[in-house]
């Protein structure tokens, strides 16, 4: 969801393995489609690489207690629910955003609604079938600090670390696993903020981690799309499950 900035979620105990580092990231999966004007995606840097150790990898309390990522369903206050894979309006074509208006701002808020019903980080408009180039997060997964939230409208990376890291993502279109991915560590990025206006910002961490996994989502590319042979591999049956769920086409 991670939903998306994240379709991004938190990794939870009952997730199969890999363990985790950090809460997880929901929603942001990526497709053969390139926003145009964008920076050129990086590829594996061989000695910048940087795996977790399994020393490092463990679940971090938040709020009082693991903070376990669910679909939730349907939400109080909006008709925006969850969309799970082979959903195909995850890998549709999502439109600029043009309209500045209250319409965008009641959107935006139905959807970190259902990101913190979801315990997510990040949720792209794809996720909730809204195929815009939008998407929210709030790295703290807090909505007792909204400060902390960011509305993103037609983002853009502009430019890639030459280091990057794999760590473990989860999503909120992809329940119940987890898997490792690489991302560039630090990155930046331009967007257009709730109310129209031109934003530039360098992010680095967790906060570039949640924006390349939920700008992933608004390209429509998963972030299945980014695992390699082994990993997807391990999680294949967990692909095959929700395809069983939901049909080769998705229909929820």
């Amino acid at each position: 969801m991670i939903a998306a900035f994240l379709a991004f979620r938190f990794p939870t105990p009952h997730d199969s393995p890999p363990a985790w580092d950090k809460p997880g990231l929901q929603a942001m999966e990526l497709a053969n489609h390139k926003h145009e004007g964008a920076a050129e995606a990086p590829v594996s840097t061989g000695p910048h690489r940087r795996v977790l150790s399994p020393a490092r990898r463990c679940v971090e309390p938040l709020m009082g207690g693991f903070d376990v990522e669910t679909n939730p369903g349907a939400v109080a206050g909006t008709k925006l629910r969850i969309l799970e894979y082979p959903h195909p309006l995850l890998r549709a074509g999502n439109c600029e955003v043009v309209d500045f208006n209250y319409d965008l701002k009641k959107l935006t808020r139905e959807m970190f609604s259902v990101m913190y019903a979801s315990r997510g980080v990040g949720l792209a408009a794809p996720q909730v079938g809204v195929n815009r180039r939008l998407m929210v997060f709030n790295p703290e997964g807090d909505p007792r600090k909204r400060r902390s939230e960011v509305v993103l409208c037609n983002p853009v990376i502009v430019e890639y670390s030459d280091t990057t890291d794999v760590e473990v993502e989860g999503c909120l279109s992809f329940p119940g696993f987890t898997a490792d991915v690489e991302r560039s560590e630090w990155i930046k990025v331009e967007y257009q903020d709730v109310k129209g206006r031109k934003q530039e910002k360098q992010l680095e961490g967790w906060e570039a981690r949640i924006f390349q996994h939920e700008l992933d989502h608004v390209d429509s590319v998963l972030y299945i799309d980014r695992l390699g042979g082994d990993e997807r591999q391990r999680i294949q049956k967990n692909l095959d499950e929700l395809i069983a769920a939901h049909g080769p086409g998705g229909a929820l």
